[in-house]
């Protein structure tokens, strides 16, 4: 029986794309799974039959390594984080919620920043590139990696590919970052829409509709998705919150406190090492505001 991975899910149907390669079987799934409860994903990886007209039928759904639910996906374990220098700007605070979400999901992340090319000439684009070698520097001492691109410009797709091959990526970034562009870049041939920026908006359009995974020349998958979306807290408990962040993680063995919050408690590592210098200030005041956050949101259900 051959076997596959689903990389589209459309109208009842599971698209296979063969593990030899070739064109994508359209697929159902079998009856049984209904009964069971369990849905196929994109992402699984699945045994199926193939049917006298051409299609196909979805016959066994291998052991998944993770599952998304919001982007629905099986299997990824890559997220790559894309956002732009300019328009919109960069923002940290929204960096630092996607990769609290990213890590509370048990994903490694990828950070993309794009549109090196539309940095300004003058004060404003010497302004734009101190804040971006800055950001650079934060979230590589953390242990993430950081890849500055332009799709345009083909800058940073050598390093992105070798980056992504031998994965199943999750694309995520606010709408109006240059993911569509990106991937449209990064695979010859494909057209995927791209919106650009709203003058009146100050914010791009979601143009993509469904989940579906794309190919890539170095091995992997992309899921270029609309999920990520609605980034809240309310799945998450008040002790999860900081474990989200690795360079607390690391410390919060040495706090005094079982169940430390890192926010006022006496000897805690965590305040210590801000006070230290060793945990940068952006970072921590975003953990203070995700708090705030999450028990506004606790108060309001």
């Amino acid at each position: 029986m051959p076997e596959g991975i689903i990389v589209k899910a459309l109208s009842g149907y599971y698209y296979v794309q063969d593990e030899n390669g070739g064109e994508p079987v359209q697929c159902r799934g079998r009856g049984i799974f209904k009964k069971r409860g369990e849905s196929p994903l994109v992402g699984d990886r699945v045994a199926y039959s193939e049917t006298d007209n051409g299609e196909g039928t979805v016959e066994a759904i291998h052991s998944r390594s993770s599952q998304l639910v919001r982007p629905p996906v099986a299997n990824a374990d890559l997220a790559v984080l894309v956002f732009s220098v300019v328009r919109p700007e960069l923002n940290l605070g929204l960096l630092d919620k996607f990769l609290v979400h990213i890590e509370h999901v048990g994903l490694d992340a990828l950070i993309v920043f794009t549109k090196l090319d539309r940095i300004p000439d003058g004060e404003e684009g010497e302004r734009i590139l101190r804040d971006v070698a800055e950001a650079e520097a934060l979230y590589s001492s953390i242990g993430y990696q950081v890849l500055k691109t332009s799709a345009h410009r083909g800058e940073g797709l050598d390093e992105l590919r070798a980056a992504l091959a031998g994965h199943i990526n999750v694309l995520a970034g606010q709408s109006g970052v240059g993911k569509s562009s990106l991937v449209n870049a990064l695979v010859p041939g494909l057209r995927l829409e791209t919106n650009e920026i709203s003058d009146k908006l100050g914010r791009g359009k979601h143009t993509t509709r469904h989940v579906e995974l794309i190919l890539l020349a170095g091995g992997g998958y992309m899921a270029d998705t609309p999920g990520f979306s609605q980034l809240d807290f309310n799945e998450l408990g008040i002790d999860e919150i900081g474990t989200c962040f690795r360079e607390f993680a690391e410390r919060s063995s040495s706090c005094k406190f079982r169940g430390c919050t890192h926010t006022h408690e006496p000897q805690c590592a965590v305040l210590e090492a801000k006070e230290q210098g060793l945990i940068a200030v952006s970072r921590y005041d975003n953990y203070v505001a995700f708090m705030t956050e999450w028990k506004e949101n606790k108060r309001r259900y």
